[in-house]
């Protein structure tokens, strides 16, 4: 229970109707989870406008208002805040709400089109081996200490990303490690928050369909950076090209690190293969357990974060060294004919071109490569025949399959990422919108030793037809299939 004028510190407000002294039990954004004494905030989704549902809200028990356009007429004992942006004022109202957690831990943020999770992952397994008990925001999971919650998204809403920090805290968390997607921070998700330490760790093509331009895209991921308070620390791959220009606003204190250039914190690999990555650390040599070159960067960018909060350098290159990445990110098993099967969630055409010049790199030279991957339905349709080339390039054959359809029909995402082959592509690429189907072919393919790629979906448990969440495990698969070859 709090004050409506409590909770409304650094929002934004444009005009008041009523009393700010009343008494708030709760607050929402979702009209259908209003109660008794409920602040409801009326956002403008890309589906649905919350100011729609304000007098349905009120009907329910909510006794404020947050909204950016006053209604035509007002409830008694009803108070109505007008606000500059409901999405932002959704952010420093749950913060405030939730008694601000991000002040009770250290908070660090990941973003960038690929890396995140590894690298937010890697952090929580790495301050966990420390001793400290952690909180954890990613893709796959969110995570408080031991316990495990499902996550839905990247980043979650406001009301339910401050509820969750508040947890860890009351849990006695002391460092909590999220990703922040651009989406999350164009639609203030993270607002109001307060960040110990934020990364970057690179940018490529991705989600246009939402941001429309790279331009728009790259500055979503900016802002985060450019609104760091002067007592935080800003970490930031400095071999990307936007690496610089994403610190060049930010109050933060700036680090960088690379393997080609000279930086804070400099890398050079000295070994990769599937045993693993050997690699200087700042002149320190290293054997990690991750592999590709990408990896590389994602432990440059840990080790980093974890000296910016004040660990010992040797202590963390230890834990380090012991430490697998997140579930679906260069994930692989082996069959009893030595078949490599890969599972990564690589569903961007550089993070698809990543891991296949790391699995040529691993090559002995004689060994095929049968890539499996498909494109998301209702997703950035300007990247479906750009994988569809770079899994031609890098592979002896190319199987072109379904990934998330949603309500798109699979051929047709199919047909996309065909019009993109070249005459050398067209002869190396077979189609099966079936997934299942797909994974059981490219075992067909394969021979001893011969490596398949899984792309596109890693952690997933799921594919999303038509509005459906049907069961369908990449891995889980894939080891059946081998099981059944075995036979």
């Amino acid at each position: 229970m709090k004050k409506l004028k409590d909770i409304l510190y650094k929002v934004r407000i444009v005009s008041v109707n009523g009393s700010t002294d009343a008494i708030i039990s709760d607050v929402q954004i979702d009209s259908r989870k209003i109660g008794k004494g409920t602040a409801f905030i009326a956002i403008k989704g890309e589906k649905a406008d919350g100011h729609e549902y304000i007098d349905k809200a009120i009907g329910l028990g909510a006794s404020a208002i947050v909204c950016e356009v006053m209604p035509s007429g007002f409830q008694e004992g009803i108070t109505y805040i007008q606000v500059l942006n409901s999405k932002e004022a959704a952010g420093y109202i749950a913060h405030n709400f939730c008694d601000e957690p991000s002040l009770k831990v250290k908070l660090v943020g990941v973003t960038g089109t690929n890396g995140k999770t590894t690298i937010a992952t890697l952090l929580f397994k790495l301050f966990t081996k420390l001793g400290y008990k952690c909180g954890l925001v990613s893709t796959v999971q969110n995570q408080i200490a031991e316990t495990i919650i499902p996550s839905t998204h990247t980043t979650p809403d406001p009301i339910s990303l401050n509820a969750l920090i508040r947890q860890m805290a009351d849990a006695g968390c002391s460092h909590v490690f999220m990703e922040c997607s651009s989406h999350a921070i164009d639609q203030h998700r993270i607002a109001g928050l307060h960040f110990t330490g934020a990364l970057f760790s690179n940018i490529t093509h991705d989600h246009l369909d939402y941001h429309k331009t790279f331009d728009a895209y790259i500055k979503a991921k900016k802002k985060f950076f450019d609104e760091l308070g002067s007592d935080a620390f800003a970490i930031s791959n400095l071999d990307d090209k936007r690496g610089t220009v994403m610190l060049q606003n930010t109050f933060a204190k700036k680090y960088y690190y690379s393997l080609k250039n000279m930086a804070d914190f400099k890398g050079k690999i000295l070994e990769n293969a599937l045993t693993g990555l050997v690699m200087t650390v700042n002149d320190k040599e290293v054997h990690f357990r991750l592999i590709g070159e990408f990896n590389a960067y994602n432990l440059l960018a840990v080790y980093a974060a974890a000296i910016n909060l004040g660990e010992k350098s040797d202590n963390v290159l230890l834990v380090l060294s012991m430490l697998t990445g997140a579930e679906g990110r260069f994930d692989y098993i082996i069959s009893k004919e030595k078949i490599i099967g890969i599972i990564d969630y690589a569903h961007t055409p550089d993070a698809l071109e990543n891991v296949l010049v790391t699995i040529k790199k691993l090559r002995k030279g004689y060994e095929r490569v049968i890539t499996v991957v498909g494109c998301g339905g209702e997703r950035d349709k300007t990247k479906r025949p750009v994988m569809a080339q770079i899994a031609c390039d890098y592979s002896d054959r190319a199987i072109f399959t379904s990934d998330n359809p949603r309500s798109e029909d699979p051929n047709d995402i199919l047909k996309d990422m065909e019009a993109g082959l070249n005459s050398s592509g067209k002869r190396k690429f077979i189609s099966i919108a079936d997934r299942r189907e797909a994974i059981k072919t490219a075992v067909s393919f394969a021979g001893n030793e011969d490596i398949i790629l899984l792309a596109g979906k890693g952690h997933e448990k799921y594919q999303i037809v038509k509005g459906e969440y049907l069961d369908f495990d990449d891995k889980a698969i894939l080891r059946e299939m081998f099981e059944l070859m075995e036979k």
